[in-house]
C-alpha cells in the first residue's frame, strides 16, 4: 500500500488552521470595535433619555409640593376661620344659656317685681332695675344721601341718618329707662394662649367688612372718645373737644343708632374738655380726665341711672401736679379701680372709699419711673400689674401689691398708647411713634424682647398722633388701628408679615379709632369727619 500520499495530507491541513486564526482575528477584532461603538451611542442615548425622564420627574415633583404648600396654606386658613366662628358661637351660646338660667330663675319674682315697681318709692324703682337702658324719647328723621370722598368717589352702600339736634351743650332731660336689649355682666374671663400662634401664619386671614351708617356725631368740634358700655351691648359714648359726651344706643344688632343725651362735661375752672373717659364696670358712670393746670379739677363722674342721668360731679382729689392727664383705665382685678397717668410724669392709683358715694381716694404708683409724659395706662389680668408707656420710650410693669417695678423695657421710639390683649394675660400691644412699624406685641414674661410689629405707610403724614388709637377684636387674634387717612387698618396677629391684613375705607377723614363690639358683628369708629360709623362684619 502506498501510504505516502495519505501522511502528507495532515499537515497541510494542519499549515492551513494555523494560519486561518490570524485573519479570523483580525476581522473579528474590527466587528467588535464597531459593536463597542454602537453600544456607547445607544447607551448615551438612553442615559439622556432617562436624565429628560428623571428632569421632568422632579419639575412635576416640584409643581406638585408648590401645589400642596398652597392647599395646606389655604387649609390653615379655612381651619383659623372656622375656629374663630365656632369660639364666637359658644360664646354667645354661653352667654345665651347664662341669660336663660337668669330668667328662670327670675321668672317667680317677675310679677311681684313689676308690681313693687308700680307702687314702690322713686329710690326703691332705682334699686330694683338693674343697668338700666335707655331710649329716645323724640321721634327723629332720617334722610339718606351718597357719601363721597376727596377723590369723589362714592362710598358704596354708605348712608347718613340725621339724629336729634342737640340745640345747645348743655344736659338734656333724663329720658325714660327700659329694660329692651341685651345686658351682659362683668364676668371673670379664662386665659386662652394666643402667643404661640403670633407669626405663625404666611397668609392674613381676613374679614368681610361691610359699610354701614355714618351718622352725624352732633359734636361741633373733632372727638377725642369711644367707649362701648361694659354691660349693656346698645350703649355707648362719645366725647369731643367741644366738651360734650354724648350717649348713644344701637338700634337693632347695629343698624342705626339714636342719639340719647348730651351732656356739658368742661372743667368748672379752665373750662377744659375731657381728654379721655372710661366707662364703670358696673356701666352706671363715665369717668373723665382733664387737666392739673390752674388748680382745675382733675376727674369728673357722669351719673347714668334713672334718677340722676345726666348729673355730672367732679372728685375733689387734685393728685396730679402739672399739665394733661393723658388716659384713664379701670383695672381688671376684683375691686374696683382705676389708674391715671399724666404729663407730669406720675402713674396714679385710684380706688373708692366704702361707705361713701364717689368718694375716690388717689395713691402715687410712682412719679419718678418715667422721665417724660405718661401717655397710656393698662392693668393686666393674671397679676395686679400696671403697665405704663411714655413720651421717654420707656415701657414699665408695676407690681401694685409688691410696691416694686416687676417689668422695664426701653423701645427706639416714644409710646404712645399700652393695650392688653382680653384674651391672653401675657399678651399686650404697645403704639409708638415709628412709621410703619407703629404697633408693637411684647409677652410680659419675657423681658425686653418683641414678638412682633406691625404698621402701616400712612399717605398723608408722616407724624404719628396719640389720638389715633387701637382695639382688639373679642378673640384676640385681630387689632383695629385708626390712621391719619380715612382707613381703618386690620392686622392678623398670626400673619408673619408687617402690613396690615387689610384696610378699610371708612370715612372722608382721619379716623381717630375703630371699636370691636363684644357681642355683636360690628366695628363703630370715630374720625375727623365728626361723623360715626357702623360697619358690619360678614
Amino acid at each position: 500500500m502506498n501510504m505516502g500520499p495519505i501522511m502528507k495530507k495532515p499537515k497541510k491541513v494542519k499549515q492551513e488552521n494555523e494560519e486561518m486564526p490570524l485573519a479570523t482575528l483580525e476581522n473579528s477584532t474590527s466587528v467588535n470595535n464597531s459593536l463597542s461603538e454602537e453600544e456607547e451611542d445607544d447607551e448615551e442615548a438612553i442615559l439622556v433619555a432617562l436624565f429628560k425622564h428623571r428632569e421632568h420627574e422632579v419639575e412635576h415633583n416640584r409643581t406638585r409640593v408648590k401645589y400642596y404648600q398652597d392647599q395646606l396654606a389655604k387649609s390653615e386658613k379655612n381651619l383659623e376661620d372656622v375656629k374663630a366662628k365656632l369660639v364666637r358661637i359658644r360664646r354667645k351660646n354661653n352667654t345665651t344659656e347664662k341669660l336663660k338660667i337668669c330668667d328662670v330663675k327670675s321668672s317667680t319674682e317677675k310679677t311681684s317685681l313689676t308690681s313693687g315697681i308700680r307702687e314702690s318709692s322713686p329710690e326703691n324703682q332705682l334699686q330694683l332695675q338693674v343697668k338700666p337702658r335707655l331710649v329716645i324719647p323724640a321721634t327723629k328723621a332720617k334722610t339718606s344721601q351718597i357719601v363721597k370722598n376727596d377723590d369723589s368717589t362714592p362710598v358704596s352702600k354708605v348712608k347718613i341718618s340725621k339724629a336729634v339736634k342737640i340745640e345747645d351743650s348743655t344736659t338734656t332731660p333724663p329720658v325714660t329707662i327700659q329694660d329692651s336689649g341685651r345686658k351682659r355682666k362683668h364676668e371673670h374671663k379664662e386665659h386662652t394662649e394666643l402667643i404661640s400662634m403670633v407669626r405663625s401664619s404666611s397668609l392674613a386671614s381676613t374679614i368681610h367688612c361691610q359699610m354701614g351708617c355714618l351718622i352725624p356725631s352732633q359734636h361741633k368740634r373733632k372727638l377725642r372718645s369711644l367707649v362701648l358700655c361694659p354691660t349693656n351691648d346698645q350703649l355707648f359714648m362719645t366725647s369731643s373737644l367741644d366738651g360734650v359726651i354724648n350717649l348713644w344706643q344701637l338700634q337693632g344688632r347695629g343698624t342705626n343708632a339714636s342719639l340719647l343725651s348730651s351732656t356739658d362735661s368742661v372743667s368748672p375752672k379752665q373750662r377744659r374738655w375731657p381728654e379721655d373717659t372710661a366707662w364703670h364696670p358696673d356701666g352706671g358712670s363715665l369717668f373723665s380726665v382733664y387737666s392739673a393746670d390752674g388748680d382745675d379739677s382733675q376727674i369728673s363722674v357722669l351719673n347714668l341711672k334713672k334718677k340722676k342721668l345726666g348729673q355730672i360731679c367732679f372728685l375733689e382729689e387734685k393728685p396730679h401736679s402739672k399739665g394733661i392727664i393723658n388716659n384713664i383705665v379701670f383695672m381688671p382685678w376684683e375691686n374696683v379701680s382705676f389708674v391715671t397717668g399724666g404729663n407730669d410724669h406720675a402713674v396714679m392709683l385710684w380706688t373708692e372709699k366704702e361707705g361713701e358715694n364717689s368718694c375716690w381716694k388717689p395713691k402715687a404708683l410712682h412719679r419718678k419711673l418715667h422721665s417724660s409724659a405718661v401717655m397710656g395706662v393698662t392693668g393686666m389680668q393674671q397679676k395686679q400689674t400696671v403697665l405704663s408707656v411714655g413720651s421717654d420710650k420707656r415701657i414699665i410693669g408695676f407690681d401694685a401689691v409688691a410696691e416694686r417695678v416687676d417689668y422695664e423695657h426701653r423701645i427706639e421710639s416714644k409710646c404712645m398708647s399700652v393695650l392688653p390683649n382680653p384674651c391672653d394675660f401675657n399678651l399686650f400691644m404697645v403704639q409708638t411713634g415709628t412709621p410703619e412699624r407703629q404697633l408693637r406685641l411684647f409677652d410680659i414674661r419675657v423681658k425686653k424682647t418683641e414678638i412682633h410689629d406691625f404698621g402701616w405707610k400712612q399717605e398723608s403724614s408722616e407724624s404719628q398722633s396719640a389720638l389715633i388709637s387701637q382695639t382688639w377684636s373679642p378673640d384676640g387674634l385681630y387689632i383695629t388701628s385708626g390712621s391719619a387717612d380715612p382707613m381703618i387698618h386690620i392686622f392678623d396677629i398670626r400673619y408673619h408679615g408687617n402690613n396690615p391684613s387689610q384696610s378699610v375705607r371708612a370715612h372722608t377723614k382721619r379716623v381717630f379709632k375703630a371699636v370691636w363690639h363684644q357681642n355683636y358683628p360690628l366695628l363703630i369708629s370715630i374720625s375727623s369727619d365728626l361723623n360715626v360709623g357702623l360697619h358690619h362684619i360678614t
